[in-house]
Protein backbone atom coordinates (compact mmCIF):
# COMPACT_ATOMS: atom_id res chain seq x y z
CA UNK A 1 0.00 0.00 0.00
CA UNK A 2 1.32 3.40 -0.67
CA UNK A 3 2.40 5.61 2.29
CA UNK A 4 -0.23 7.89 2.56
CA UNK A 5 1.37 10.39 5.18
CA UNK A 6 4.76 10.36 3.98
CA UNK A 7 6.11 13.53 6.08
CA UNK A 8 5.30 11.98 9.41
CA UNK A 9 8.53 9.14 9.05
CA UNK A 10 10.20 12.31 8.36
CA UNK A 11 9.11 14.19 11.37
CA UNK A 12 9.46 11.28 13.48
CA UNK A 13 13.00 10.40 12.65
CA UNK A 14 13.94 14.54 12.77
CA UNK A 15 12.49 14.78 16.10
CA UNK A 16 14.01 11.44 17.96
CA UNK A 17 17.08 12.98 16.48
CA UNK A 18 16.60 16.26 17.73
CA UNK A 19 15.47 14.75 21.32
CA UNK A 20 18.32 12.90 21.49
CA UNK A 21 20.84 15.44 20.79
CA UNK A 22 19.13 17.81 24.03
CA UNK A 23 19.48 15.00 26.25
CA UNK A 24 22.77 14.05 25.67
CA UNK A 25 23.50 18.18 26.27
CA UNK A 26 21.98 18.07 29.16
CA UNK A 27 23.34 15.00 30.57
CA UNK A 28 26.87 16.89 29.60
CA UNK A 29 25.89 19.82 31.02
CA UNK A 30 24.49 18.34 34.33
CA UNK A 31 27.34 15.96 34.62
CA UNK A 32 29.70 18.90 34.07
CA UNK A 33 27.98 21.57 36.46
CA UNK A 34 28.39 18.49 39.50
CA UNK A 35 31.85 17.10 38.15
CA UNK A 36 31.00 13.70 36.93
CA UNK A 37 32.92 14.47 33.44
CA UNK A 38 36.90 13.83 34.93
CA UNK A 39 38.50 16.23 32.45
CA UNK A 40 36.41 19.10 33.25
CA UNK A 41 36.69 21.36 35.70
CA UNK A 42 32.61 23.00 36.88
CA UNK A 43 34.60 26.28 37.34
CA UNK A 44 36.97 27.04 34.44
CA UNK A 45 36.05 28.71 31.63
CA UNK A 46 34.51 27.81 28.77
CA UNK A 47 37.05 28.74 25.58
CA UNK A 48 40.74 29.84 27.37
CA UNK A 49 41.41 33.24 26.63
CA UNK A 50 39.33 36.70 25.19
CA UNK A 51 41.01 36.59 21.70
CA UNK A 52 38.68 36.20 19.18
CA UNK A 53 39.06 32.67 17.41
CA UNK A 54 40.70 32.06 14.23
CA UNK A 55 38.92 32.66 10.87
CA UNK A 56 38.21 29.45 9.59
CA UNK A 57 35.79 28.62 12.78
CA UNK A 58 33.14 31.69 11.20
CA UNK A 59 33.49 29.59 8.20
CA UNK A 60 32.29 26.43 9.76
CA UNK A 61 29.56 28.04 11.91
CA UNK A 62 27.95 29.82 8.65
CA UNK A 63 28.92 26.53 6.83
CA UNK A 64 26.80 24.91 9.76
CA UNK A 65 23.89 27.34 10.13
CA UNK A 66 23.33 26.58 6.43
CA UNK A 67 23.37 22.93 6.32
CA UNK A 68 20.47 23.33 9.33
CA UNK A 69 18.52 26.07 7.78
CA UNK A 70 18.35 23.86 4.52
CA UNK A 71 17.77 20.75 6.21
CA UNK A 72 14.77 22.75 8.35
CA UNK A 73 13.60 23.87 5.10
CA UNK A 74 13.37 20.38 3.08
CA UNK A 75 11.27 19.91 6.32
CA UNK A 76 8.76 22.53 6.08
CA UNK A 77 8.36 21.89 2.21
CA UNK A 78 7.49 17.80 2.69
CA UNK A 79 4.90 18.88 5.35
CA UNK A 80 1.88 20.10 2.62
CA UNK A 81 2.45 16.38 0.92
CA UNK A 82 -0.27 14.20 2.10
CA UNK A 83 -1.84 12.99 -1.06
CA UNK A 84 -0.67 9.35 -2.96
CA UNK A 85 0.66 9.90 -6.09
CA UNK A 86 -1.99 9.53 -8.78
CA UNK A 87 -1.81 8.11 -12.21
CA UNK A 88 -3.79 8.30 -15.22
CA UNK A 89 -6.36 4.80 -15.19
CA UNK A 90 -6.44 2.89 -18.70
CA UNK A 91 -8.94 0.70 -19.82
CA UNK A 92 -8.28 -1.37 -22.89
CA UNK A 93 -11.49 -2.60 -24.95
CA UNK A 94 -12.09 -3.88 -28.05
CA UNK A 95 -12.82 -1.23 -29.78
CA UNK A 96 -10.16 0.88 -28.20
CA UNK A 97 -8.59 2.80 -24.86
CA UNK A 98 -10.42 5.10 -22.71
CA UNK A 99 -8.16 6.93 -19.90
CA UNK A 100 -9.65 8.23 -17.09
CA UNK A 101 -8.03 10.84 -14.40
CA UNK A 102 -8.12 9.90 -11.01
CA UNK A 103 -9.56 13.54 -10.07
CA UNK A 104 -12.86 13.22 -12.52
CA UNK A 105 -13.29 9.33 -11.29
CA UNK A 106 -13.46 10.92 -7.66
CA UNK A 107 -15.34 14.50 -8.22
CA UNK A 108 -19.04 12.69 -7.64
CA UNK A 109 -17.72 10.93 -4.16
CA UNK A 110 -16.69 14.01 -3.07
CA UNK A 111 -19.53 15.97 -4.44
CA UNK A 112 -21.64 13.11 -2.38
CA UNK A 113 -20.34 13.24 1.01
CA UNK A 114 -19.61 16.98 0.95
CA UNK A 115 -23.74 16.82 1.25
CA UNK A 116 -23.42 14.86 4.05
CA UNK A 117 -24.92 16.16 7.48
CA UNK A 118 -21.63 17.73 9.52
CA UNK A 119 -19.23 17.92 6.35
CA UNK A 120 -18.67 21.44 5.40
CA UNK A 121 -15.99 20.62 2.43
CA UNK A 122 -14.99 17.49 1.33
CA UNK A 123 -11.52 16.63 -1.25
CA UNK A 124 -10.25 12.78 -1.97
CA UNK A 125 -7.79 12.32 -3.96
CA UNK A 126 -7.46 8.28 -5.76
CA UNK A 127 -4.16 7.38 -6.01
CA UNK A 128 -1.96 4.09 -6.56
CA UNK A 129 -2.30 2.69 -9.91
CA UNK A 130 -5.22 0.44 -11.02
CA UNK A 131 -3.89 -2.89 -9.57
CA UNK A 132 -3.80 -1.05 -5.77
CA UNK A 133 -5.68 1.66 -6.08
CA UNK A 134 -5.54 4.26 -2.54
CA UNK A 135 -8.22 6.51 -1.58
CA UNK A 136 -7.23 9.58 0.80
CA UNK A 137 -10.22 11.56 2.02
CA UNK A 138 -9.88 14.85 3.47
CA UNK A 139 -13.11 16.57 5.06
CA UNK A 140 -13.57 19.79 6.86
CA UNK A 141 -16.08 19.03 9.43
CA UNK A 142 -18.28 21.42 11.39
CA UNK A 143 -17.34 22.00 15.26
CA UNK A 144 -20.40 20.03 16.07
CA UNK A 145 -20.39 17.36 13.20
CA UNK A 146 -20.84 13.85 14.67
CA UNK A 147 -17.68 12.10 13.28
CA UNK A 148 -18.42 8.51 13.80
CA UNK A 149 -21.57 9.02 11.48
CA UNK A 150 -19.87 10.41 8.59
CA UNK A 151 -17.17 7.54 8.50
CA UNK A 152 -19.86 5.22 8.74
CA UNK A 153 -21.74 6.63 6.24
CA UNK A 154 -19.17 7.16 3.94
CA UNK A 155 -17.62 3.40 4.14
CA UNK A 156 -21.74 2.37 3.84
CA UNK A 157 -22.44 4.22 1.08
CA UNK A 158 -20.45 6.89 -0.74
CA UNK A 159 -17.38 4.19 -0.76
CA UNK A 160 -19.39 1.12 -2.16
CA UNK A 161 -21.11 3.67 -4.25
CA UNK A 162 -17.66 4.42 -5.69
CA UNK A 163 -16.04 1.18 -5.59
CA UNK A 164 -18.94 0.14 -7.82
CA UNK A 165 -18.61 2.69 -10.24
CA UNK A 166 -15.35 2.05 -11.15
CA UNK A 167 -15.45 -1.91 -10.64
CA UNK A 168 -13.29 -2.07 -7.82
CA UNK A 169 -13.23 -5.18 -5.21
CA UNK A 170 -11.05 -3.48 -2.73
CA UNK A 171 -10.44 0.09 -2.03
CA UNK A 172 -8.81 1.29 1.08
CA UNK A 173 -9.28 4.91 1.86
CA UNK A 174 -8.10 7.03 4.55
CA UNK A 175 -9.78 9.81 6.15
CA UNK A 176 -8.55 12.79 8.00
CA UNK A 177 -10.79 14.98 9.63
CA UNK A 178 -10.76 19.09 9.92
CA UNK A 179 -12.63 21.24 11.94
CA UNK A 180 -13.69 24.39 10.03
CA UNK A 181 -14.85 27.33 11.81
CA UNK A 182 -18.56 27.05 10.74
CA UNK A 183 -20.81 24.70 13.32
CA UNK A 184 -24.18 23.18 11.92
CA UNK A 185 -27.57 24.75 12.00
CA UNK A 186 -28.89 24.83 15.30
CA UNK A 187 -32.68 25.55 16.39
CA UNK A 188 -33.46 27.97 19.31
Amino acid sequence: MTDLNRPARLNRTLLVLTGLVLLAGGVFAVGTHFGKIPPLDPGATLVPGTAMPPGWVWYVVAGGALVVGLLALRWLIAQPVRKPKSRTWRFEQETGQTALAPSTAVEPFTAEIATYPGVHAAHATLGGSQDAPVLAVVLSAEQDGDLAAIRERITEEGLPRLRQALDLGELPMTIEFRFSAKTGPRIH
